[in-house]
């Protein structure tokens, strides 16, 4: 027996022993694992599901607004090639180091670059796959109706109750009438009017974010249309709307040379008048350009006046006036007193606000020296308006009032034949030599309105005939600003919209109490806390206790509480489960 006893006492714990050897074996991390089971692939479709509810949100498309807006920082800090490319070059020069960098990054033309068109268009896509769904459900919003009343309307956070000797019929019908009054949506369902307000709300949000895109879009077209040039006109000169007429010029990348508007103008007169005495002496009073323009190619002639910040609309372009200088007009004799430049009015740039203006006279053609060879004849030219004597060759006022053009002749080779291209503006000194006057000095002088500078050693003359006055024009194409401008507009309304709008429910509820007379509950609810719903559920039940007054309270007390409401329902009663989503 204690043998039998022992050899089963024995085979059950080496059994168990086993167990415990092979749980711990597998355990070890030389013992075969079972694989953990795989989770089932989304697949192409999934992925893409998944893709587009992480786009359409509301975090990613702010996240998006925020890159979007820090992308704009170097864009606006860092000098652009298509604004101005001089700047940019002296930034290369300056910084050999980061502009490699830049180039890379596309720092030098960030609203043009691959990222930054990749967040605006990924933006653009999320507003339209957030707006899409919402739009649907607010027009299925519109086209429901307003739910029914909670059943018990004491658990709603404004609530008040009254008992009147009124029919529940005529508390409905009055309480109908009320709210369609102020504008609510209204109906009876059972035994109470259900009303619904405040759907501007929702519709401000939607039309902030369709504002949004209006203004991505605008700002788009605006980038790849736009079209900027600048021309320089002197008084009696014209301009046509045609690339090889401006000074510069500057366009989007989709923008073609038809899609210039045709149209040309002439400059009759330049008029600016300045302040002559004061503290604001010298700021200029008026600007205006007197203008004579024709639209086509067979448009009559038509007579207006150009101011600043006031410029003459054609088609789709916009023609401002927006810098002024004056020109001196000469006239240059070579040494066998050969005219090679016939009142020639010369553009000078101003220096400063009393326009000290800066510039130089080129003569290519036609001029011959002393020994009858060909050369080249450069003046460096400074203009004063006002001349206010001695050596400083600074101008003491901007209105002519002792125009004086101060010149430094040279000869020789302007290099203006090497093909690289140069500066109206500027002299290349380089292969020129300066005209030296009987003491070995350089040769200068100061010359007055018809007076006449005779060059060294018999080498021709200069003559200062006059002044012309020159007015600088930008004519600009900006598809898509009245879309961005009314977009802003809109953007701002609706956010105001869903900012101070609240959307509200008022529920009036008026049945038989167990005495007959009719008991009066109304209750409201608002999508957020605030405490204009109270407000104005207390405006609307004084007014509808005025058509339903109120009756004196039962004297029998022995009826069943559970037949009528609370009437001192808890003013900190939070709202019934669910009640939110009546």
């Amino acid at each position: 027996m204690s043998a039998t006893s022992k050899t089963g006492t024995d085979t059950t714990p080496d059994r168990t022993d086993d167990q415990d050897l092979g749980a711990a074996g597998s355990q070890l991390t030389t013992a075969p694992q079972e694989e953990p089971p795989h989770l089932p692939s989304l697949g192409v479709i999934g992925w893409a599901r998944w893709f587009w509810r992480q786009l359409t949100s509301m975090r990613v498309a702010l996240l998006l607004l925020l890159l979007l807006s820090l992308g704009s920082i170097p864009g606006s800090l860092i000098p652009q090639s298509g604004v101005d490319a001089t700047k940019v070059a002296e930034f290369r020069d300056a910084h050999q180091t980061l502009a490699p960098i830049y180039d890379k990054l596309g720092l030098f033309h960030v609203y043009s670059s691959v990222w930054f068109s990749a967040i605006y268009i990924l933006l653009f896509v999320s507003l339209i796959g957030c707006i899409v769904p919402r739009t649907w459900q607010f027009v299925g919003q519109l086209r429901g109706r307003p739910p029914g009343a909670p059943r018990r309307l004491t658990r709603l956070p404004a609530y008040t109750t009254w008992r009147t000797g009124a029919d529940p019929e005529q508390v409905r019908d009055a309480a109908l009438t009320l709210l369609k009054k102020r504008r609510f949506r209204a109906r009876v369902t059972g035994d109470a009017v259900a009303a619904e307000k405040g759907y501007l709300r929702e519709a401000g949000n939607l039309a902030f974010h369709i504002a949004l895109i209006v203004m991505l879009v605008a700002f788009a077209w605006g980038q790849l249309y736009k079209s900027e040039g600048n021309k320089l006109i002197v008084e009696g000169g014209g301009f046509s709307n045609t690339l090889t007429q401006y000074d510069d010029f500057k366009s989007g990348n989709l923008f073609t040379q038809d899609d210039l508007d045709p149209f040309s103008f002439s400059l009759n007169s330049f008029t600016g008048t300045y302040e002559p005495t004061g503290p604001n002496r010298g700021t200029p009073r008026t600007f205006q350009a007197d203008l004579t323009y024709s639209v086509g190619a067979f448009g009559k002639d038509k007579r207006t006046t150009v101011k600043v910040n006031e410029p003459l609309r054609i088609g789709n372009s916009k023609v401002y006036l927006v810098s002024h200088g004056y020109a001196p007009v000469v006239t240059v004799k070579d040494a066998q007193g050969n005219v090679v430049m016939d009142h020639q009015p010369v553009p000078l740039l101003p220096l400063d606000s009393n326009v000290t203006s800066s510039g130089a006279i080129k003569v290519m053609d036609g001029y011959r020296n002393a020994k009858g060879e060909k050369e080249q004849l450069g003046l460096q030219a400074a203009f004063l308006p006002t001349y206010g004597g001695g050596t400083s060759v600074v101008s003491q006022f901007p209105a002519l009032m002792n125009p004086v053009l101060n010149l430094e002749p040279y000869h020789g080779d302007l290099g203006v034949d090497s093909g690289i291209p140069q500066s109206v503006y500027q002299l290349n000194k380089k292969n020129l030599t300066m005209f030296k006057d009987s003491k070995g000095a350089q040769f200068r002088e100061n010359l007055n309105p018809g007076e006449t500078m005779k060059l060294p050693n018999g080498a021709g003359s200069v003559t200062f005939d006059g002044v012309k006055e020159w007015a600088g024009f930008q004519v600009t194409q900006q598809p898509g600003s009245g879309w961005a401008l009314a977009g802003s507009f809109a953007a701002i309304f609706g956010l105001a919209a869903s900012l101070f709008i609240q959307r509200r429910r008022v529920w009036v509820r008026a049945v038989k109490g167990a005495d007959g007379v009719t008991v009066v509950e109304m209750a409201g609810l608002g999508r957020s806390e605030s405490a204009k719903v109270p407000e104005e559920l207390g405006d609307l039940a004084g007014i509808l206790y005025d058509q339903a007054p109120g009756a004196p309270d039962p004297e029998d007390d022995s009826a069943d509480p559970s037949d009528s409401p609370d009437p001192s329902p808890d003013p900190q009663a939070v709202p019934a489960e669910g009640a939110e989503k009546q």
